[in-house]
């Protein structure tokens, strides 16, 4: 079922919290009379305050947030958070201003007192790395489902409360809503929750006041340098997360190349997991089987403890996400017995939205949506895809503008090297040219190691079509990049788009089954 439309998710009874207190506690100047108003929630956005809420007005990229506190103030704010530069606009507006140099950089710990997070009795488990973070969020949600828990989870693909689930925006919410979010998991009961925390999440404070139980460390590869300019950088900001700040204690997988480096500058206890044989890691993973919709492993860890279990799907990278999951639950005091119990001799019982998710049927060509837009995550869907394709191993690839252009020409030399024929289509443009994109990846593709067929198709509409339309039985088709997204920006404007649809339609149109 698809996740509702957005909701900002906050508790449903919220006692009024003093908002002279909060002043005192953070350390707030005060402007306006706060000697009698009580909050019940924190909103960076005013068509998202509610009665009795604190409106946080930052300065963005084009407009500042004083600019709406009138409309702030009509849906009940009684007070609002602001820099020295939106003070008078609140004044003018006749409400009591909360004035800070650096609002944002105080939203995490606002938000903690108001909404009392610091004493949520919930389990807390954080994802980070490149790849791999929205797989190993769900992994670990179904493992703790299979174990009895009731839980909560928030990833790029959705937000899901005990098996409700709506929409998301940002792959790491805002910290008002991080800290909403974990009052309601609290008001609701909720045993465990994971969330997946990217590193803008980190570097701009969204996750500010979050203390998390255990935390899981996937990979680092080339991507966001946008954001960081250079990997250390980027390093940076992922490692944050591991800081007594920040979590009681970590899981860091070594399968990449930074692994030993988070690792190292990590300052809570640290557990390691790898399913390389050459790395001496806490914890082993090594696969027994792999076929196109399971691949089954072993997870060997200290004192000769053993589990064996598979995922539903395909690729060696997917069983390693679980692995990391599974252990971070060993970490937070489940036995790695009554996990062996609970998931017994199936597959995990996880859907992985848009990950690596096969939408044909039996007797077709195999086609396959993924999420994945960095080399590094090419380059592992396509070798996990190709022992299973007797036949051509076809990818659709597109990148995203007004992101990372330096991973461009890695993307399409990676697509080319690790496939027979590759298609480049556009995704989300956004504001850019794309055509300068498809530009960048053609470059690439064409640098690769080995010439393959190569064709440009837009839009990705008829991209998809043409991919199909080329494969015969036993060849396999991946569109790596949209994966569960529901829309393509263009041009600043959302339209809707749903890649698995339009895939199973070609598949349909080409009289092939579909799932």
């Amino acid at each position: 079922m698809p996740p509702s439309p957005l909701t900002v998710l906050r508790p449903e009874h919220r006692a009024p919290r003093p908002l002279a207190e909060l002043a005192e506690a953070i350390g707030l100047a005060v402007h306006g009379d706060a000697a009698q108003a009580g909050v019940t929630g924190v909103a960076v956005a005013a068509s998202h305050v509610h009665p009795g809420d604190l409106y946080v007005a930052l300065q963005g990229a084009h407009t500042h947030g004083a600019a709406f506190v009138d409309e702030a103030h009509e849906r009940g704010a009684v007070a609002v958070l602001t820099d020295p530069a939106g003070l008078d606009r609140v004044r003018a507006a006749g409400l009591t201003a909360l004035v800070a140099e650096h609002p944002r950089a105080m939203l995490g710990a606002v938000s903690a007192w108001v909404y009392g997070t610091a004493d949520a009795a919930v389990t807390l488990f954080g994802v980070t790395g490149t790849n791999g973070k929205t797989s190993t969020a769900y992994l670990l949600d179904a493992v703790a489902r299979q174990l009895a828990l009731r839980t909560g989870l928030s990833t790029t693909a959705e937000r899901v409360i005990d098996g409700e689930r709506s929409a998301s925006r940002l792959t790491t919410p805002e910290a008002p809503e991080v800290h909403a979010m974990i009052a309601l998991l609290a008001e609701r009961g909720i045993d465990v929750a994971t969330l997946e925390v990217s590193a803008q999440a980190l570097t701009r404070h969204r996750v500010d006041g979050v203390l998390f139980d255990v935390t899981g460390f996937t990979n680092l590869s080339h991507d966001h340098l946008d954001d960081y300019g250079t990997m250390d950088a980027y390093l940076a900001a992922k490692a944050q997360l591991f800081t007594a700040e920040r979590t009681r204690q970590a899981v860091i997988s070594l399968d990449s190349a930074y692994g030993e480096r988070v690792a190292a500058l990590a300052d809570v206890p640290v557990t390691t997991i790898s399913s390389r044989p050459e790395v001496d890691a806490d914890w082993r993973l090594t696969i027994t089987a792999q076929e196109p919709d399971r691949t089954a492993f072993a997870l060997h860890g200290p004192e000769g403890a053993v589990l064996t279990s598979a995922v539903p799907v395909v690729g060696a990278h997917m069983a390693a996400n679980a692995g990391l999951a599974i252990v971070m639950l060993v970490r937070a005091g489940h036995s790695l017995a009554s996990i062996q119990a609970a998931i017994g001799d199936a597959p995990i019982d996880v859907y992985l939205p848009g990950r690596a998710e096969r939408v044909s049927g039996e007797g077709g060509p195999a086609v396959f949506v993924d999420f994945g837009h960095s080399a590094d995550a090419y380059a592992t869907t396509l070798a996990a895809l190709r022992p299973f394709t007797p036949g051509r191993l076809i990818v659709l690839c597109a990148a995203n503008g007004n992101r990372d252009a330096t991973k461009r020409f890695d993307m399409g030399r990676v697509a080319a090297e690790g496939s027979d024929v590759v298609i480049v289509t556009d995704h989300h443009p956004r504001l850019e040219d794309p055509a300068v994109i498809r530009a960048a990846l053609l470059e690439g593709v064409r640098a690769a190691s080995s010439p393959v067929e190569v064709h440009e198709v837009v839009p990705p509409e008829e991209a998809i079509r043409v991919a199909v339309a080329m494969a015969a039985p036993g060849d396999t088709v991946l569109w790596a990049g949209p994966g569960h997204l529901d829309y393509r920006d263009v041009g600043g404007v959302k339209v809707p788009f749903d890649a698995r649809a339009l895939a199973r339609e070609a598949l349909l149109e080409a009289g092939w089954p579909s799932s």
